[in-house]
């Protein structure tokens, strides 16, 4: 396994994207309602072609899309991932605004529903940025040429690739609401770096199976956790359940949710041998967050 120092080459450094992140930076952040749109792994679930208990459950819980999560802020909407599902989670859950995007890494299974952002722009031309690792960014404009590129596609979404090297804040496309304040978290799923996100109390942490020290002191305070968990048996780029309920522990959050779960996974099940503060989620959970109370001298 690779450590900081030999991927800082190649890589930002997980001490240097969360330079400057302080729970201080989250006081004036309103609380957010957190909606999970999608919960599963990248074939979804049921898989295509299964037949075992889970694919063939009649528990809504053991129907996964892939992960997504709309996260609203006031009225601000910001949406981490866009999978292949997003259309059909954007429908049931009755998306109706988004500010911005911000992508975890480039893998299929959260970015292909890109295109389905389209109708956010049939009354709000304004454009929405995309904030993404720079690695995901170089692989973006390759793959989404007619969008990111020099000559777009008429019609095609007015959104804009947002590099992150450090904390930002996500502006409102409809009026002169502030900023939200957003942390990148550098995690790795497997040798690959990706982002999760802190806003406000709330950390997303999907597609993850080894967390930087420094980023582990950038979710100090987290009230709610949404962490990978791909199943019970070791895995070489997520999590297990047992590394995941560890991790959660060293967190600390009030309260933490599974993502990212296999068809190996019967819902309630799984979920009874969970402790109460660590559950799985399911796809259309939607947990309230309070905002942060400012910190006493």
């Amino acid at each position: 396994m690779s450590t900081d120092s030999e991927n800082a080459g190649t890589h930002l450094a997980a001490e240097r994207v969360v330079a400057g992140t302080t729970t201080d930076r989250h006081v004036a952040t309103p609380p957010l309602t957190v909606t999970l749109l999608g919960t599963g792994t990248s074939t979804g679930v049921p898989v295509l072609g299964c037949q075992c208990e889970v694919c063939t459950s009649d528990d809504p819980h053991d129907t996964r899309t892939r992960c997504s999560c709309y996260v609203r802020v006031g009225e601000m909407g910001i949406l981490f991932d866009t999978g292949p599902d997003f259309r059909q989670q954007a429908l049931r859950e009755n998306v109706d605004r988004i500010d911005a995007v911000c992508y975890t890494h480039h893998h299929f299974d959260h970015v292909v529903g890109l295109d389905d952002l389209r109708p956010f722009f049939f009354e709000n031309k304004r454009e929405m940025p995309c904030y993404m690792h720079p690695d995901t960014a170089s692989v973006m404009r390759d793959n989404y040429d007619y969008i990111f590129g020099t000559d777009p596609y008429p019609g095609a979404a007015n959104v804009a690739i947002e590099k992150i090297t450090g904390p930002f804040s996500v502006p409102s496309r409809y009026d002169d609401s502030a900023p939200v304040p957003v942390d990148p978290i550098l995690l790795y799923h497997g040798q690959t770096p990706v982002y999760g996100y802190r806003i406000g109390d709330f950390a997303y942490l999907t597609d993850v199976s080894r967390i930087p020290e420094a980023s582990y002191e950038a979710l100090h305070d987290i009230d709610v956790l949404v962490l990978d968990a791909l199943r019970p048996d070791p895995h070489p780029t997520h999590f297990s359940f047992d590394e995941a309920v560890t991790v959660a522990r060293r967190i600390g959050a009030r309260q933490t949710y599974f993502v990212h779960m296999t068809h190996n996974v019967p819902h309630a099940e799984a979920n009874a041998r969970l402790p109460d503060d660590i559950q799985l989620a399911y796809d259309g959970l939607t947990v309230d967050v309070p905002a942060r109370e400012p910190s006493t001298p």
